[in-house]
C-alpha cells in the first residue's frame, strides 16, 4: 500500500506540475499581457509603451523563467530606480523586498489580484470557505438521497417502484441548474413562506448559512447531481442482484433485506463511489450558474470574475486549487476501490 501511495503521488505532482504550466503558458500569451498592461497604464498607449511596462515589470523575460518565478523555485525578479525597489514578483503593494527573494506560490505568495486589489490567496480562502459550507450541503442531501433511490430500484428490476424512481432521476438529470432555480424561484417567491427564503437566499454574499438561505441553492444543485448518482447505483445494483453469489444466498434461504444490505450493496457501490468522487471537483467549479443565480459569491464566481477580467494571478491561483482538488479525489477514489473491493490488491 504505501508503494501503491508514493508511486500515485508522485504520478499526481507531475501531473499537477504539468497542468499549471499549461494554464500558466495559455494566460502569459501575448493578447493577455497586452490587456493587462493597457488596464494598468492606459488604453490609449502605443505599442512601445506597452512593450516597454511588459519589460519593466518581468513579463519579458522567458516563459520557463516566469514560470520559475511563479512557483517561488527562481528568485524573483526587481526593477529599481534610484536604489529603490518600486516593482518586482514579490511586491506587495506597500512594501518591499529583497531583489534576490524566492517568493512564488510553493512560498505562499499567491500573486496580487490586479482587480480586487487584494491578495490572491485571502480571496481564494474566503470563496473555497463560502463553496465549502455549499458542498457540505449538497453533499449531505444528495449523496443519501442517491443511494437510497438508487438501491431501492435496483433491488427488483421492471417493477413499478423501479421505473418510477428510474423516471424521476432521469428527470432531475435531464432538468439543468439554471431551469430548476429558475423554477424554484418563481414558485417559492410566489408564497408567503417561500418569499422569506428566496429573500434570504437573494443576499449580497449569504456568508451566515442557514436553512432559509440555503434551501433553493442547494436543492438546486442536488437534485440535479441525485439523479445521475441514482442511475449509476441503480444499474451497479441490478447487475449484482443477478450475481450467482446472490442467487445462492437465495437458495440458502436468506432473508432478503439481509442479501441487500450484507452481500449486494458493498459491491453496489464501487462504481457509485467514483461518481460520487466525481461531484466535488464538480461543485467546486460546475456550479457558477447556482452562485450567479442566486448571488453566491463561492469559488465558481471567482473563476468567472478572473477570466472575465483577465486577472492572471487569481486565474492561476484558482486553476492551481481546481487542479488539486482533482487530483485528490481520483487519489482517494483509488484507496476507495482497495477497500470496496476485496479482490483488487496492492502492494
Amino acid at each position: 500500500m504505501i508503494r501503491f501511495l508514493l508511486s500515485r503521488l508522485l504520478t499526481l505532482l507531475v501531473t499537477a506540475f504539468a497542468l499549471t504550466f499549461i494554464v500558466f503558458f495559455l494566460t502569459n500569451l501575448e493578447p493577455s499581457l497586452e490587456k493587462i498592461a493597457k488596464s494598468e497604464i492606459g488604453t490609449r498607449v502605443s505599442d512601445a509603451e506597452v512593450e516597454s511596462w511588459l519589460d519593466r515589470n518581468g513579463y519579458g523575460e522567458p516563459m520557463l523563467v516566469r514560470y520559475g518565478e511563479w512557483l517561488g523555485v527562481v528568485p524573483g525578479w526587481t526593477h529599481t530606480v534610484d536604489g529603490e525597489v518600486v516593482a518586482g514578483r514579490c511586491e506587495v503593494p506597500g512594501g518591499t523586498v529583497e531583489a534576490s527573494a524566492f517568493c512564488g506560490i510553493l512560498q505562499g505568495d499567491w500573486g496580487w489580484s490586479t482587480v480586487f486589489r487584494r491578495d490572491v490567496a485571502e480571496i481564494i480562502g474566503r470563496s473555497l470557505a463560502l463553496t465549502g459550507k455549499l458542498m457540505f450541503w449538497v453533499m449531505m442531501v444528495m449523496v443519501p438521497g442517491a443511494l437510497i433511490l438508487g438501491v431501492l430500484a435496483g433491488m427488483r428490476e421492471g417493477s413499478k417502484l423501479d421505473r418510477s424512481l428510474s423516471t424521476v432521476s432521469i428527470l432531475t438529470t435531464a432538468t439543468p441548474e439554471y431551469v430548476s432555480g429558475v423554477v424554484f424561484i418563481a414558485v417559492f417567491a410566489s408564497t408567503a413562506v417561500g418569499l422569506r427564503w428566496f429573500n434570504g437566499s437573494a443576499t449580497s454574499a449569504m456568508e451566515d448559512a442557514t436553512f432559509e438561505n440555503f434551501t433553493l441553492p442547494v436543492l438546486t444543485i442536488a437534485l440535479y447531481g441525485m439523479g445521475y448518482i441514482a442511475r449509476m447505483t441503480r444499474a451497479s445494483m441490478t447487475e449484482v442482484m443477478t450475481a450467482q453469489y446472490i442467487r445462492t444466498a437465495r437458495l440458502k434461504g436468506v432473508s432478503f433485506p439481509k442479501i441487500v444490505l450484507r452481500h449486494a450493496l458493498r459491491n453496489a457501490l464501487i462504481a457509485p463511489f467514483t461518481v460520487i468522487m466525481l461531484q466535488f471537483p464538480w461543485l467546486l467549479n460546475g456550479v457558477v450558474i447556482v452562485e450567479t443565480l442566486f448571488n453566491y459569491k463561492g469559488f465558481g464566481w471567482t473563476l468567472v470574475q478572473a477570466a472575465g477580467n483577465n486577472d492572471i494571478e487569481l486565474l492561476l491561483g484558482v486553476s492551481v486549487v481546481s487542479v488539486v482538488v482533482v487530483l485528490l479525489t481520483q487519489l482517494i477514489s483509488d484507496i476507495g476501490y482497495v477497500y470496496l473491493n476485496p479482490r483488487i490488491r496492492v502492494s
